[in-house]
């Protein structure tokens, strides 16, 4: 197999315009995946697609053209899937694209998961992402050996550092930055009314830093008013479906969407309505989903405040100092975890090896226990059986790594002599310094004894 091979852009490289272009919609990921190895040399895949970042995960079969070779055709045809899957051209995502192989894309898939690549530092939800990334691969039957190992390893690191390190204890996430965000605009959220659009982990817990923040009341709208309703009750609020947003906008003092819809929920038209029947009292929006759930002409509305996922950036950063001393805990424990991966999968490579050679050593055992068994039933004495049964498995075990050190030492591979001592655990032995025996070398020794002679 090729090294682990990690392909993809996020906040750092690219904004949330593109970013939006590229998400992977969750009905889609099975094909997605499906195309992705059937058109490409990827044999194992698996992708991550989020508000702020979307990478493919890669292993694959080495070829006989050779390994570079594999590498960068390899990558310049995950590039032009990517971009031909998005109906983008290479030249929109060529500036965007960050690709990593090798132990590099393991420590970076182990950081993403420990939210060390996030937005915002330590982030938990990015861990369940990189999970639900793992288990929709397995359920479009493109994850193989390779990728299991990687992803487990990615599993037990982050749970480490959420264990072992405060990277986690302070409530920092994009969820948190749009409540602190809104407690800028209203001091005082115990009067307004919170429109949360969408149903999944980012707004449960925007609805938490809400409550803790005493809100005074919560709309849940939903594609499925199943899911918008347990979230409601949970929460002692009202649940609605997506369509009846536009009978409930003028109560909304506050609106975070964060859906995964490929088209806007909420336009410009439905927000002017909603404006005049509040008679232009102000709307804070903070729109985390990409693509993006809000039309961004709606920003251009008088009495409006708009705000992306790119602009909570300000916010998360003055968060941010409280886990930087804990990120770097982790980065410790993440650089130790690769290196104990690394390790493990080179153990892993050998386990052939060991097994081939068993196999003929027991094989070796087997022919001479069945003439030992042969010679007992023609009469000859026990003692006499087991000694030459003894000498011959010890013969046939030697003969072959006899030969090799033979040849060895002929060919002045002193190196390789000294690596078998290691390797078959013999009692080391002195090897004797390299001599050249050159014909120039011996003239040279001729000339130098004649002048010797004459002084």
């Amino acid at each position: 197999m090729i090294p682990l091979f990690v392909i993809g852009i996020n906040h750092e490289s690219a904004t949330v315009d593109l970013r939006e272009r590229v998400t992977f919609a969750p009905e889609t990921m099975v094909s997605a995946l499906q195309q992705l190895v059937n058109e490409t040399p990827a044999e194992e895949a698996a992708i991550l697609s989020t508000c702020n970042r979307t990478e493919l995960y890669i292993s694959g079969e080495v070829s006989e053209a050779g390994y570079s070779i594999d590498q960068q055709l390899l990558q310049e045809s995950l590039f032009a899937w990517f971009a031909k899957f998005h109906q983008l051209s290479l030249s929109q995502l060529s500036d965007c694209f960050y690709a990593y192989e090798g132990d590099i894309a393991v420590t970076h898939m182990m950081k993403v998961a420990c939210g060390l690549d996030s937005m915002v530092l330590g982030e938990p939800q990015i861990l369940g992402q990189m999970k639900s990334s793992y288990a929709v691969a397995q359920e479009a039957a493109v994850l193989g050996s390779e990728l299991h190992s990687v992803f487990q390893k990615v599993f037990s690191v982050a749970k480490q550092v959420r264990t072992d390190t405060a990277i986690g204890r302070n409530p920092v996430s994009i969820a948190y930055a749009a409540v602190n965000l809104a407690q800028r605009i209203f001091s005082d959220l115990k009067q307004d009314t919170a429109l949360l659009i969408g149903a999944g982990e980012t707004i449960d817990l925007v609805a938490r830093h809400l409550k803790e923040q005493g809100i005074h009341k919560i709309l849940f709208a939903n594609r499925t008013l199943e899911r918008a309703q347990k979230l409601a009750d949970e929460f002692s609020a009202k649940a609605i479906l997506l369509a009846d947003i536009p009978d409930y906008l003028a109560e909304a003092d506050i609106v975070i969407s964060s859906t995964a819809s490929q088209l806007p929920i909420l336009g410009k038209g439905a927000v002017e309505s909603a404006l005049k029947q509040r008679k232009h009292k102000p709307i804070f929006m903070v729109d985390i989903a990409v693509p993006r759930d809000i039309e961004p002409e709606v920003s251009s509305l008088d009495d409006v405040y708009l705000y992306t996922v790119d602009d909570l950036r300000d916010v998360i950063d003055e968060n941010k100092q409280s886990r930087e001393a804990a990120a770097a805990e982790a980065s410790l424990i993440v650089d130790d975890c690769v290196a104990d991966y690394l390790k493990e999968r080179r153990a892993r490579h050998s386990i052939a090896a060991i097994k081939s050679y068993r196999q003929y050593a027991e094989q070796l055992r087997d022919e001479v226990l069945q003439k030992a068994l042969r010679d007992l039933d023609n009469g000859l004495q026990a003692e006499q059986v087991v000694r030459q049964m003894a000498k011959s498995l010890t013969n046939k075990l030697l003969h072959n790594p006899t030969q090799q050190l033979k040849q060895a030492g002929e060919e002045g591979q002193h190196e390789l002599l000294m690596l078998s001592q290691q390797l078959l655990g013999f009692p080391e032995i002195k090897i004797p310094e390299q001599h050249d025996f050159s014909s120039a070398h011996l003239e040279e020794k001729s000339v130098n004894k004649k002048i010797r002679s004459k002084k």
